[in-house]
């Protein structure tokens, strides 16, 4: 890698002059970059050069924009055979999102504040089809769906860095920074008394589903994928082999597009789950009356079709909680109260969503016994809720495992190793 200086006069007559670095990149190509500065050729070299050796670098010229990359990490989501769902939610923030403000713009050129820049445009100017600024969560949601494009990407050899990747590992490594609030019981996973009351109030269609919710911790997915042929009443337990994704069935038919794919992880998929036997004789009594369904379903709709998410949080997670009382104000999209055109608050259910029976059932296996739980090690934990590793399940339950008497132990330690 050399670094010299180029004189030229242009067609017009006019003098120039530039600092030339001439270097080969990973794969032989020689290549040239121009800087007006010595002393940045300079700088440039020497990174480079530590970056070709490590081979880290990607040229300018070899790498595509990020809409071009966007269309391979499409592509590759198909071939993969990944979910309708999670390629549609790809095409969403590609198309929505990342093209409008950086679709043009080189891999080469993205970094960490090109990133931060492009997060704070999605959350103050209007974009995509819907004409709207994004929140919090999307933003969130979005930032992953460009880490996971830069990483097809950058195996494809287009990029040499994951800036989206760098730019979290960063924020880990603060020690002051923002941390991940804790769940905590009444707020983010329901009491035992909790419980108990919408278990009391559930009713009608989908009582069977919430009561295995709360008994198994299956996913929202999981649960409406669930089959009977995987339910071993007999034995107490059932089988998760499966998940649906969030289409309706008659879709899939109609589009010849199989709407059951596997657990969302490795560990999640042909895992084990005893059966409490209220869950037992409800399932029971439930396959009597369950219609009738192609796919074996546990839990379907009326028609005998994949039910939809948002008909059990609507119609059977929230009404229990409504009619036992356990509601909060509502807001608006402003995060302001909601009140009736009489000026009284509206009130909502207290948990929003499906995941807060899961949060429970992961609180059921960990609590003492003589507090109604479990007492089941991590590991177990981690099994039967089917996270992908079991810093996962301490990252997000490990507050909630009892603590030990640190001073008792001690003294029993010191007399057992001293003799005393």
């Amino acid at each position: 890698m050399s670094v010299r200086k180029r004189k030229w006069t242009t067609a017009k007559g006019v003098e120039k002059e530039a600092w030339i670095v001439d270097y080969a990149d990973g794969n032989g190509t020689r290549r040239l970059k121009t800087f007006d500065k010595k002393k940045d050729a300079d700088a440039w070299a020497a990174k480079t050069s530590v970056a070709v050796d490590e081979g880290a670098h990607v040229a300018d010229r070899a790498t595509v924009s990020v809409g071009e990359a966007g269309a391979y990490w499409i592509e590759d989501g198909v071939v993969a055979g990944l979910m309708r769902s999670t390629l549609d939610q790809r095409r969403q923030h590609l198309n929505e999102h990342i093209v409008p403000f950086i679709g043009n713009l080189r891999l080469s050129k993205l970094s960490i504040p090109v990133v931060r820049q492009f997060q704070d445009r999605l959350r103050t100017e209007p974009h995509g089809s819907k004409s709207q600024v994004c929140s919090a969560d999307m933003i969130k949601r979005v930032t992953v769906s460009l880490g996971s494009l830069l990483a097809d990407a950058q195996e494809r050899g287009l990029v040499a860095r994951n800036v989206v990747h760098d730019m979290s590992t960063r924020r880990k490594r603060k020690k002051n920074g923002d941390r991940k609030r804790k769940l905590n019981v009444g707020i983010d996973i329901p009491a035992p008394a909790e419980i108990r009351l919408i278990l009391e109030h559930s009713k009608g269609w989908h009582r069977p589903l919430i009561v295995t919710a709360i008994f198994t911790g299956l996913r929202s997915s999981e649960l409406r994928g669930l089959r009977w042929s995987d339910v071993d009443l007999k034995a107490s337990e059932l089988h998760v082999r499966q998940r649906a994704d969030r289409y309706h069935a008659k879709k899939y038919v109609e589009e010849g597009y199989d709407p059951i794919g596997l657990p969302k992880s490795e560990a999640g998929e042909e895992r084990t789950i005893p059966l409490a036997p209220m869950v037992v004789n409800t399932l029971k009594e439930w396959k009597l009356k369950c219609p009738k369904c192609k796919l074996d379903l546990v839990f379907p709709n009326g028609e005998g079709n994949i039910e939809f998410h948002a008909n059990i949080v609507t119609r059977g997670l929230h009404p229990p909680q409504i009619s036992a009382g356990l509601t909060i104000q509502a807001l608006d999209k402003n995060g302001k109260p909601k009140v009736d055109k009489d000026g009284n608050p509206v009130m909502a259910a207290k948990y929003s969503g499906l995941h807060a029976l899961r949060h429970f059932y992961a609180s059921w296996l960990i609590n003492p016994k003589e507090k109604g739980g479990q007492a089941k090690d991590i590991k177990t934990v981690q099994a039967r809720m089917g996270h992908s590793s079991i810093v996962m399940t301490a990252d997000t339950y490990g507050h909630l495992f009892p603590g030990t008497d640190d001073q008792v132990e001690l003294a029993a330690a010191e007399k057992s190793l001293l003799g005393a």
